[in-house]
C-alpha cells in the first residue's frame, strides 16, 4: 500500500505511522483540502468481503457523524485497488498505551484529567447509539498539550461482522481490555465499553493490568470468572473511595457498572473536584463542563480554571502554596467587608411617619364624628 503515492487520486501518502495484522496507517496529505490527514487501510482480504464492505461503509458513515473534542474526526472513507480505507483527522501525539508503558504509573489527578476525556468521547458516542467494542489504550490518542482523543470508532463493530473462524487477536485487539460478556461471545453494550475504561484506569494507577495471562483464553475466562486483585495492592496513594469505582466497573454483570461512559465521567468529575487539591485547568474545563451538563439534574458545582496547564506538580508545588495563601487572605478580606455590610444593614432603623395615612384617618373620624348630632335630630323629630 505505501508503494501506492496517492490514494484514490487525493491523498498522497507520506509515511507509515503504524501497522498491524488488521490494517497499517499512514500520514497523508490531501490534495483537495491542502491538509495532513491519517488513512486507516485495511487488509487486502478484509476488502474483498462482500458483506465486510457494506458493513464497514454503515459503521463509516456512523463514525463520521460523530464531532466531539476527544474523538478523531472521520474525514473520508472508501475502495482503491483493493483496499478498504478511512480517513480521519491527523493528530499529532502518542497514544496512551505508550505512554502507560513510559510512565509505569500515573499520578491520580492525571490518570483522572485523561479518563473523564476518554469518558468525554466514548460517552458521547453512547448518546449517538454508538459502541465502540474494542476501547483500549492503543486506540487514544494524547497530544502534548494533554487533549486525548478516542479513535477507530465503528471499525471494530464492522469486524463483527467476520466470520468467527477469521476472528484472531490481531483483529479484536488485545483481550486484556475485553469485558466478561464479549468474553463470552455475546454483543456488547455501552456498560462493555465502560469495564474497558475501567481496566485502562486500573493499569494507569496500578502499573499492570487487572488480568495478565498467556494466552487469550485464559484471559477470557479471567475476565468472566476471577476477581481482580484491589488496585491498592499494588499503588497504596490509590485513595480508597476511587478504589471502590474502579472495582464497581469491573463488575462481572454489567447491570452492577455504570451504564454509560457519561455516568462513570461524572462520577469521576466530582470525586476529582472534592477530594483532589488541585486546580482544574484550561484544557479540561470545557470537557468537565460539558459533562456536567449531561446530567439529568445538573448539580451546582463552581469550575474555576486557571490559565495555566497542567505541570510538573512538584514543581509547582511552591508556587500554588503561595496562590493559596493569598486567595486565602483575600477570601477573609472579602469575608470583613461583606460582615461589615451585613451588620450595617441589620441595624434597626426609625420608621418614617406616614402622614398621607395619618391624614386620611384624621378625617375619617371627623366625618363619623359630624353624623352624631344629625342622627340624634332625626332621633328628636321621630319620636312619638
Amino acid at each position: 500500500m505505501s508503494t501506492l503515492g496517492i490514494l484514490n487520486d487525493r491523498y498522497q501518502i507520506e509515511q507509515t505511522l503504524g501497522t498491524g495484522g488488521m490494517a497499517i496507517v499512514y500520514k497523508a496529505k490531501d490534495l483537495m483540502l491542502e491538509r495532513y490527514v491519517a488513512v486507516k487501510a485495511l487488509r487486502e482480504d478484509f476488502s474483498q468481503d462482500i458483506a465486510f464492505r457494506e458493513r464497514f461503509r454503515q459503521e463509516a458513515k456512523a463514525a463520521a457523524n460523530l464531532s466531539h473534542p476527544n474523538i478523531v474526526t472521520v474525514h473520508d472513507f472508501g475502495l482503491d485497488q483493493k483496499h478498504l480505507f478511512i480517513v480521519m483527522e491527523y493528530m499529532p501525539g502518542t497514544d496512551l498505551k505508550t505512554l502507560i508503558k513510559q510512565k509505569g504509573r500515573f499520578s491520580v489527578a492525571e490518570a483522572l484529567e485523561l479518563m473523564i476525556q476518554a469518558c468525554g468521547g466514548v460517552g458521547y458516542a453512547h448518546r449517538a447509539g454508538l459502541v465502540h467494542c474494542d476501547i483500549k489504550p492503543h486506540n487514544m490518542l494524547v497530544t502534548p498539550e494533554g487533549r486525548l482523543k478516542v479513535t477507530d470508532f465503528g471499525i471494530a463493530r464492522a469486524l463483527s461482522s467476520i466470520s468467527p473462524d477469521e476472528r484472531s487477536e490481531v483483529v479484536w485487539g488485545s483481550p486484556h481490555y475485553f469485558s466478561p460478556e464479549q468474553a463470552s461471545g455475546k454483543p456488547p453494550s455501552p456498560a462493555s465499553d465502560v469495564y474497558s475504561l475501567g481496566v485502562i484506569l486500573y493499569e494507569m494507577l496500578a502499573g499492570r493490568l487487572p488480568f495478565i495471562a498467556s494466552d487469550s483464553s485464559e484471559l477470557a475466562r479471567m475476565h468472566r470468572e476471577d476477581k481482580p486483585v484491589a488496585p491498592r495492592y499494588y499503588n497504596t496513594s490509590i485513595p480508597s473511595k476511587l478504589e471502590e469505582i474502579i472495582l464497581k466497573v469491573l463488575s462481572k454483570e454489567p447491570s452492577a457498572r455504570y451504564r454509560t461512559a457519561d455516568q462513570l465521567g461524572r462520577l469521576l468529575m466530582g470525586f476529582y473536584e472534592s477530594e483532589l487539591s488541585v486546580p482544574i485547568t484550561n484544557e479540561n474545563l470545557n470537557q468537565l463542563s460539558k459533562l456536567e451538563k449531561a446530567r439529568p439534574n445538573p448539580l451546582p458545582i463552581e469550575l474555576t480554571p486557571t490559565p495555566v496547564p497542567a505541570p510538573n506538580r512538584s514543581a509547582a508545588a511552591p508556587e500554588a502554596v503561595k496562590a493559596t495563601q493569598e486567595h486565602g487572605r483575600s477570601s477573609q478580606t472579602n469575608r470583613t467587608h461583606f460582615s461589615a455590610r451585613q451588620s450595617a444593614q441589620a441595624e434597626p432603623t426609625k420608621p418614617a411617619i406616614d402622614w398621607k395615612t395619618w391624614s386620611l384617618g384624621l378625617l375619617a373620624a371627623a366625618l363619623l364624628l359630624g353624623l352624631v348630632p344629625f342622627w340624634f335630630y332625626v332621633y328628636i323629630l321621630l319620636k312619638p
